[in-house]
């Protein structure tokens, strides 16, 4: 445990994430206006005693948007990191398990996969199936399960052939319970230390997507926020400073506990 507080930016990224997961939760309540609320003679306003981070090109105020905004960034980085770690440890656990002909199929269809940038595949599936809440996390969850399978099976192959694995199938266990029973326990650091980093990713991405219109529109958005706020710049820079901020910080607290954690987990230390 001493090893833990030792890492005092992975604390304040825990203290920061907690923050940001009570602001998401009491939306409604912290949020001094509902963000959708026009006020056109306060349109470009900047930080004053009641709009506190200002007001946008509607006189709608920033820093409720910015709250309910954190909503839509976490549920995306939760489900979609939750799916893809899920599917791509199964997928990549079983087939390496199992290797000869399923192991090269898997290896082939992540290649395939992997020969896209994700961001312009993304951006593919959603021009297809229309920008919404639903399809950028069907969008950003086709590519995300590929790093969960191929770390998961790099980490069955060196695995499966210890002795404690060779023990179990001796003792009549099935392929089954070996992967989630005895292999899976012990791939659980390095899976959850990719998650961390996943989510920072997650948030990035449907920040970028949304920047660039491809969002869920019936919902505020920091990646939208930033949009609208680059067209003002030079004479409004607190409509794109604010979500730019909210980004950048969830991001980085993400990165500072993936960072602790990696140095927790790791059992050489």
């Amino acid at each position: 445990m001493k090893r833990w507080w030792r890492h005092r930016l992975a604390l304040v990224g825990l203290v920061i994430l907690l923050l940001l997961v009570l602001m998401a939760l009491l939306a409604p309540r912290l949020a001094p206006f509902d963000p959708w609320q026009l006020d056109l003679p306060g349109e470009l306003e900047g930080p004053s005693a009641v709009h506190w981070l200002g007001q946008d090109q509607l006189g709608r105020d920033i820093l409720s948007r910015i709250i309910y905004g954190s909503r839509v960034s976490l549920l995306v980085g939760v489900v979609v990191v939750g799916f893809s770690l899920v599917f791509g440890t199964l997928v990549g656990a079983y087939a390496a398990y199992r290797g000869k002909w399923l192991d090269a199929v898997l290896l082939r269809i992540m290649d395939v996969f992997l020969a896209f940038p994700g961001i312009l595949l993304a951006i593919a599936l959603i021009s297809i199936m229309g920008p919404s809440l639903k399809t950028v996390i069907v969008a950003l969850s086709a590519m995300g399960w590929v790093g969960y399978a191929r770390l998961t099976r790099g980490q069955v192959l060196a695995e499966k052939e210890k002795e404690y694995i060779l023990a179990a199938r001796a003792a009549g266990a099935g392929s089954l319970r070996v992967i989630v029973v005895h292999l899976l326990p012990n791939l659980a650091a390095p899976l959850i230390i990719e998650a961390t980093f996943g989510i920072a990713g997650v948030i990035l991405a449907e920040s970028s997507l949304s920047f660039l219109g491809l969002g869920p529109q019936d919902l505020p958005t920091w990646g939208g926020a930033l949009n609208e706020g680059v067209r003002y710049l030079l004479f409004a820079p607190h409509l794109a400073l604010f979500p730019g901020l909210a980004v950048m910080i969830t991001v980085l607290a993400f990165n500072f506990l993936g960072d602790g954690l990696r140095d927790y987990l790791d059992v050489r230390k």
